[in-house]
């Protein structure tokens, strides 16, 4: 049997595996991680219908914000940062934007994935008071060199995006932005594996 015609890997047991049997599940990586956008895409759609209290549902929330940021021209990876920022409320409940901050890494860079991972914290100053919590929170970053772009987002494209009446382009209008983004990985653990696909 060939690797052309070898579709799996011959081990039961991971330590078992040979060259081979590794070409062969690289392969199917190289596949499979193609698919990245669309299950994004699908993932997103999940958020459709959950409004959580506020006056417009969370995928709403997510493309008024990149809405904003895309018609206030920021560049497209910022986009679809915006777009992804709180893709990590279904499963991530009580930590979503480190969710959603693990699912971008790869793809985007220091600046942004930074301003994701730290904006809840951020948006905290809003309502932590009310919750008994500290507004204040996110002034232990003041001095990091992202503070300013995290603060910026938040308060001119996140906090606003709750208004049912504000301009909310489809999620269509962003989907060759997130396979654009997608589409290479700048840094991984698979990165010389991904490479070669």
């Amino acid at each position: 049997m060939t690797d052309t015609t070898k579709t799996h890997a011959t081990f039961t047991h991971m330590q078992e595996g040979t060259s081979e049997d590794w070409q062969v599940i690289a392969s199917h990586f190289g596949q499979f991680a193609k698919g990245l956008p669309d299950r994004i895409m699908t993932h997103l759609k999940l958020l459709e219908g959950d409004f959580g209290g506020f006056p417009v549902d969370r995928l709403t929330h997510c493309l008024q914000t990149a809405t904003r940021a895309h018609r206030d021209g920021k560049d497209e990876e910022y986009v679809v940062c915006a777009l992804l920022h709180d893709i990590g409320d279904t499963l991530g409940s009580y930590n979503h934007a480190d969710v959603a901050a693990v699912l971008l890494e790869p793809f985007v860079n220091e600046e942004n994935h930074w301003m994701v991972k730290h904006h809840a914290i951020f948006q905290g100053y809003y309502f932590f008071h009310y919750l008994g919590m500290d507004r204040d929170m996110r002034d232990q970053y003041r001095d990091h060199p992202h503070y300013d772009r995290t603060l910026e987002f938040v308060s001119k494209y996140d906090s606003p995006a709750f208004d049912p009446n504000a301009e909310t382009l489809p999620l269509s209008y962003f989907d060759p932005m997130i396979r654009r983004v997608l589409a290479h990985p700048r840094k991984s653990l698979y990165k010389k594996t991904t490479e070669a696909m």
